[in-house]
């Protein structure tokens, strides 16, 4: 159950578009980093996106992708115009096709061949129109997810969110600060809409007439108790508490209005949703779906924060605040310049088995030693990890003060060298890290349920701790 948000520059402190989202999937699915350069194709060639094959574009865009290790596409990610976009599912009366393009495939592909967030929003319409949406969104581990998606499509001057349902469409351009999650957001004001959705919602006895007509009410399935019985669209919109994340992301935006930073946005995507009271006693075990930064704990919250995406979009660069890891709040977010120069590190990709050489698995041995006593391990590095980011975050500062328009070769050097040092310094710390909560006795264990889960998870992606 994710969460997406974006504040336009007139609700910024420096007047750039900033962008933030959380993927919380599987907790064994590595979320990995790709960069994909752009490339040329020859007439007629084919791509195959995770369940289908479509026909693929003479020449595609540079693309940031953060990924589940499985699938084509990409859950949130960027391109060298600036166009950002990430996806949440949601869950409708109309049900979805067996086999189709999944949302996160048409990020990726809305990506590499769009150059604006209009562009983009076209692009992704017109392919769920001739492609339909569809096929399970999980891993075949368990029961298969199915969901419509709806987006947020940011780019260094405006936003928009587009809504969902199967070929059915409808968008909203984004005024001042907006947040969606895993339900449907758009009422009766709407900038644009797929033509016939209206007569359709008429059609199936959603509304009487165009004047009655709301999207979100039109589509939301109503939750009854006999749904809590089986696997179905009303049980997983009512489980997945969308409306609180909202409201809770929503509010921390409203009230830093006009002042609204990157680390701001960093601070929503850690956030619990939890009172002040309760922060310094607080435990990954007790953690509920309207947490913006999930912990998968059993039957309730089933996913986790995976992976995690800061974007300041400005006109002649992009940083992108990655942390390649999950759980916001035990990792680092480390800065990647766009559209140069790009990712030129060797990040290697992880997949369901754990590999402590690739950057997932690396961080998330230090993930499980602090979920087995979340308050005092996490303090153990929180203060110096807070230190680190904030090292990482001056170093930009003072690189985008100074910035050629456009970026000279000595800034792009410059650029260079703070990602490098940002991704090799956290994985260095991230050791220390490990080393000194593993060498803590257990003080305070979570509950006896919480610890089986985590335990037979490590036993299956084979993880060992010493």
């Amino acid at each position: 159950m994710c969460d997406t948000v974006v504040a336009l520059g007139n609700s910024t402190k420096d007047g750039s578009i900033i962008f933030g989202k959380n993927s919380n999937r599987e907790p064994n699915e590595a979320h990995n980093i790709e960069y994909v350069p752009k490339q040329k194709y020859k007439p007629n060639s084919e791509v195959k996106c995770t369940y289908v094959k479509i026909p693929q574009i003479e020449e595609t865009y540079d693309v940031l992708l953060l990924k589940p290790f499985w699938m084509f596409g990409c859950e949130m990610g960027s391109n060298e115009f600036g166009v950002t976009i990430g996806n949440e599912a949601v869950w409708t009366k109309e049900p979805v096709k067996e086999v189709g393009l999944l949302g996160m495939d048409v990020i990726r592909l809305a990506l590499e061949r769009s150059k604006t967030s209009m562009e983009a929003l076209e692009t992704i319409t017109s392919l769920f129109k001739k492609y339909g949406q569809g096929g399970p969104g999980k891993r075949k581990t368990g029961k298969a997810r199915f969901y419509h998606n709806s987006f947020i499509i940011a780019d260094p001057k405006e936003a928009w969110v587009l809504e969902t349902i199967d070929r059915f469409w409808i968008a909203e351009k984004v005024k001042d600060i907006r947040a969606i999650s895993n339900t449907l957001s758009i009422g009766n004001e709407f900038d644009l809409i797929h033509p016939d959705l209206i007569k359709y919602a008429i059609n199936k006895g959603y509304c009487k007439s165009e004047e009655e007509f709301h999207f979100s009410r039109c589509f939301i399935p109503r939750f009854k108790i006999y749904h809590a019985l089986k696997d179905s669209q009303e049980r997983s919109q009512f489980f997945a508490k969308a409306k609180e994340r909202q409201q809770c992301v929503s509010s921390f935006l409203m009230k830093n209005k006009g002042k609204i930073t990157p680390n701001d946005v960093m601070s929503i995507l850690r956030n619990h949703n939890i009172t002040s009271e309760r922060e310094n006693n607080w435990s990954a075990s007790q953690a509920k779906a309207k947490s913006p930064c999930q912990h998968s704990t059993g039957i309730t919250v089933p996913d986790q924060t995976v992976g995690s995406h800061v974007a300041q979009l400005k006109k002649n660069v992009q940083v992108h605040w990655v942390t390649g890891s999950s759980a916001p709040c035990t990792s680092v977010f480390k800065p990647i310049f766009m559209p140069k120069p790009g990712l030129t590190l060797n990040l290697k990709s992880g997949n369901e088995i754990y590999n402590p050489e690739t950057l997932w698995w690396h961080h998330e041995k230090l993930h499980r030693l602090v979920l087995q006593d979340y308050q005092k391990r996490l303090n153990v590095y929180k203060k110096e990890r807070d230190e680190l980011e904030d090292k990482y975050t001056k170093q930009v500062d003072v690189l985008l003060a100074n910035l050629s328009s456009p970026p000279s070769d000595q800034d792009i050097k410059k650029m260079k060298s703070i990602t490098k040092n940002a991704f090799e310094g956290s994985r260095s710390k991230t050791e220390e890290w490990i080393k000194k909560v593993n060498s803590l006795p257990i003080q305070k264990k979570p509950n006896l349920l919480y610890r089986e889960r985590w335990r037979k998870l490590s036993k299956r992606d084979r993880i060992k701790f010493d």
